[in-house]
């Protein structure tokens, strides 16, 4: 899985689109977690086990994410303002 340090990778947003969403619950076991915002269809992500310990289910994160071996795959997770 690819790692990206949070700090460099936000202080570069052209990388990748910047999200919004509230994190609806944490798998620790398959460092997973999904992801829901309003209307929108939830978002199940799969996680560096590394990136979990930043955030909670109920947080409001900002994240980046992209497909790695076909499968959504967060690279990057912040708390949002």
């Amino acid at each position: 899985m690819r790692r990206l340090r949070t700090s460099r990778f936000f202080t570069s947003a052209k990388n990748m689109n910047i999200l919004k969403r509230w994190i609806t619950c944490i798998a620790l076991a398959s460092s997973s977690m999904a992801l829901a915002q309003g209307g929108l269809p939830r978002v199940d992500a799969e996680v560096d086990a590394t990136l979990l310990d930043k955030v909670k289910t109920g947080d409001k994160v900002r994240f980046s994410a992209d497909k790695v071996d076909g499968l959504i795959t967060v690279v990057a997770i912040e708390p949002a303002n």
